[in-house]
């Protein structure tokens, strides 16, 4: 039987991710640093092939994933194409989340250890990749911030199974209720992060960390991340269907459509007009 081989990193021609490999260490960038990094279904289909290479690749040891540019690692779903693609398609929204929890998956189980260069904010189901990583460090200037309450979603592709075990039931429901800024101090001080660093030191920070790492014994460490993921597991399958299934019937709901419509239209939602249509 001839098993999947892992390709050079080049041969890809992908659109939206930058992939390298440097020895023993592969480095994954969302390359969308004029949309902030967010997540459209194509970059989803990029990342999942790298992920899936990454995983086959016997020589590399560690991957690090992070964002174009100094401004954002990734906010999240493309809301624009949500608007024209999924609003009141619940169907294609099934499919769009479908992929986002095969690149999750891979990425959980990709073999190897993780690290996430939060290079800049950390929204919504950007939050949801880093937690998904299993080591961070970030700019000290960055920030971190859940979403979903107030933009008409419910970030529960990760961050509503993983966050209580990562800081506390409290301070999950304080991120996932309020959806306010965490800056980097308070993101480490809560266990968000592994390392805040001055912007300047982010590279060498993440350098030094990989190395380390990579002078680990590799079945060893593949193993001991398989049983730190036990719990994550647990909790993702036991909900992460459910919330494919009601995401995408409330993709058609009065607040999908004014969490989505006001993004797009660069207005505050009304909140107010939601509730009194609720009435």
């Amino acid at each position: 039987m001839n098993f999947p081989e892992a390709k050079s990193a080049d041969t890809f021609g992908f659109k939206h991710i930058i992939y390298d490999k440097d020895g023993p260490r592969a480095t994954v960038t969302m390359n969308r640093p004029d949309v902030l990094n967010c997540l459209n279904y194509s970059t989803l289909c990029e990342l999942h092939q790298a992920f899936e290479d990454i995983s086959f690749d016997d020589s590399i040891r560690v991957m690090v994933l992070t964002g174009a540019g100094d401004r954002a690692f990734c906010t999240g779903a493309d809301l624009k194409e949500q608007a024209d693609a999924c609003l009141d398609k619940p169907n294609a929204y099934w499919k769009w989340m479908g992929k986002f929890i095969e690149v999750h998956e891979k990425l959980r189980n990709i073999g190897k250890v993780t690290v996430a260069r939060l290079n800049g904010m950390v929204v919504g189901g950007g939050n949801e990749m880093n937690i998904s990583c299993d080591l961070a460090i970030a700019a000290d200037d960055i920030f971190i911030k859940q979403v979903g309450a107030a933009r008409g979603s419910v970030a529960a592709a990760g961050a509503t199974q993983w966050l209580p075990m990562i800081v506390g039931d409290r301070r999950a429901r304080e991120i996932l209720f309020l959806c306010e800024e965490i800056p980097a101090a308070k993101a480490l001080d809560w266990g968000l992060i592994n390392q805040a660093v001055p912007r300047s030191a982010l590279d060498a920070a993440v350098d030094a960390l990989c190395e380390k790492l990579i002078n680990k014994l590799p079945q060893c460490t593949r193993y001991t991340k398989q049983q730190l993921n036990y719990w994550r597991e647990v909790s993702w399958h036991q909900t992460i269907g459910h919330a494919r299934e009601w995401l995408s019937q409330h993709n058609m709901s009065q607040e999908v459509h004014e969490g989505v419509n006001a993004f797009v239209e660069k207005r505050p939602i009304d909140y107010a007009k939601v509730r009194n249509e609720q009435l």
